[in-house]
């Protein structure tokens, strides 16, 4: 018995400017699944997805992973160096399988309906970002979001690739439209603030075609952690998603970071998929 892949169709450039195909799951000439190949730039590299892995006959019998491993072999002749594969939440044995192929879970994705618009805490108040605190702020996030990322089982390489491309997303400063900058300040009014959010209004949108929002950077101040402020800040963030009309609010947050995860849990957002990636 051959097991074999074959293009379902002619390869695509994607809109940002890397290539996609579908491939059939042959076994002895007969379609028994399917799946995909995309290749991403990111920062002058090229990294690799694997999606809509579906083996419609035989499962149990290793078609997942020969179709798995058929797709990394691609992903390797488009000069791709690392491949990620997003899984979700309700496919256990996709998780399975994901593990005994080498991936290790690097974060998960959250989204959460909005319906009505939060009340803050009382005493505390939010500011439009200031634009000369702008650079250093976004400089402290970019550190930690770096070793985050090496810990995620990134290189030091391809941390700097993604690292760059994010930072190029506010062309414009605080002021980039689409985007939802804001500080959170305590009843003092001091000039420090407790933290800070951003949001993208509209990253992308769903399969129902409803925008979605997503939260690109939140932070605490060092000296304010463990008061609560972090769940203020994702109040603020649900606030201004209503305010431009977008009621889909999504995140990633890395897999050892179980605080965060707790947090999230607790104000409502659900798992939607699981980020599991390794290197080419």
């Amino acid at each position: 018995m051959t097991t074999t892949l074959r293009p379902e169709g002619p390869e695509t450039p994607t809109a940002a400017g890397g290539r996609t195909r579908r491939w059939r799951i042959l076994t002895n000439g007969r379609q028994i699944g399917s799946l995909r190949t995309t290749a991403v730039p990111v920062g002058g590299q090229l990294w690799g997805e694997i999606a809509e892995l579906e083996i419609t006959e035989g499962r149990g019998r290793g078609r997942g992973t020969f179709g798995a491993l058929a797709a990394e072999e691609v992903l390797r002749g488009w000069g791709c160096t690392r491949v990620d594969v997003r899984i979700p939440d309700s496919a256990p044995t996709a998780r399975a399988l994901a593990g005994a192929l080498g991936y290790t879970e690097r974060s998960l994705a959250l989204a959460k309906r909005l319906t009505t618009a939060p009340a803050l805490p009382a005493g505390v108040s939010a500011r439009p970002f200031e634009e000369d605190g702008l650079r250093a702020w976004l400089d402290r996030s970019s550190a930690d979001y770096a070793r985050a990322l090496v810990r995620s089982g990134l290189t030091e390489e391809q941390t700097r690739a993604r690292v760059g491309c994010d930072q190029r997303l506010l062309p414009e400063g605080a002021d980039t439209p689409g985007n939802a900058l804001a500080s959170l300040y305590g009843p003092d009014g001091g000039p420090q603030p407790y933290g800070s959010i951003w949001v993208d209004l509209h990253l992308t949108d769903l399969p129902d075609g409803e925008p979605l929002a997503w939260v690109m950077v939140v932070e605490v101040s060092p000296a304010h952690r463990g008061r609560g402020h972090g769940r203020t800040l994702m109040l603020l963030a649900e606030r201004a998603c209503l305010a431009a009309g977008v009621r889909n609010l999504g995140l990633n947050v890395f897999a050892d970071n179980e605080v965060a995860i707790g947090l999230y849990a607790s104000l409502g957002y659900g798992i939607t998929n699981l980020l599991y990636g390794k290197q080419l």
